[in-house]
């Protein structure tokens, strides 16, 4: 009798927007070949600079709705009338190559997923504080107070979400981030923290949004007309 192939482990990483996680996946795979992130399909127009195939794979709304209707996505979600969402296709091409599937997604996809491969492992990277979050997101210089607030409200619905996951990742430094993902994906090591003590921590990060003075003073000036 011949025994099958072990199929590749999964990892699915997860994170508010500005903690890093696209910089920590990035370095993940550069240095790590055996580790490929899977690459998302979108019906949006390719922007300048992207690559068929790498970033993306760009594909009209009714091909996306024919994987759909074939229950062929992993996931998906449609944001600001533009679907995205992993296809299933591309876990078994991974695993065909002998990958180790690395999926960047958010907490709605996650909750999606899990149902159709419970053996992945799911990783929820978390700033330090909602100010940290913050900082950071006013340190990209690219993005309006509006814009920035939509996001961060975005990050509490995300935290919100923290208890799904089985590793969390505190983001105090990129390079303390990495060594913890690098030891959770390639050396199979656990996180510093506990799941009960991530759960804990995304209360405690909840909690500073409903409570921080500085948070009520952005709500005052947001609420100023324009």
């Amino acid at each position: 009798m011949i025994t099958p192939a072990p199929t590749p482990p999964v990892f699915v990483v997860s994170a508010p927007s500005g903690t890093g996680k696209t910089t920590l996946n990035r370095r993940l795979v550069k240095e790590h070949p055996e580790v490929e992130l899977s690459v998302s399909y979108t019906t949006r127009s390719k922007r300048h600079g992207e690559v068929e195939g790498v970033h993306y794979h760009f594909v009209s709304r009714e091909h996306f709705q024919g994987l759909i209707d074939k229950g062929e996505m992993l996931e998906y979600a449609e944001v600001f009338g533009t679907l995205y969402g992993t296809p299933k296709d591309e876990l078994r091409r991974l695993a065909q190559a002998g990958k180790t599937a690395l999926l960047e997604i958010d907490v709605q996809g996650w909750r999606q997923a899990k149902k159709l491969i419970p053996e992945a492992r799911s990783i929820f990277i978390l700033p330090p504080s909602v100010e940290t979050l913050w900082q950071r997101l006013e340190g990209r210089g690219t993005e309006s107070l509006a814009v920035r607030w939509r996001r961060l409200l975005a990050a509490k619905t995300e935290i919100e979400c923290g208890p799904d996951y089985d590793h969390f990742i505190v983001n105090h430094s990129l390079d303390s981030a990495y060594d913890e993902l690098q030891g959770i994906i390639i050396k199979g090591k656990k996180s510093k923290i506990s799941t009960g003590e991530g759960a804990k921590l995304c209360q405690t990060l909840l909690h500073e949004f409903e409570t921080a003075p500085w948070i009520a003073a952005l709500r005052v000036e947001l609420s100023k007309p324009s």
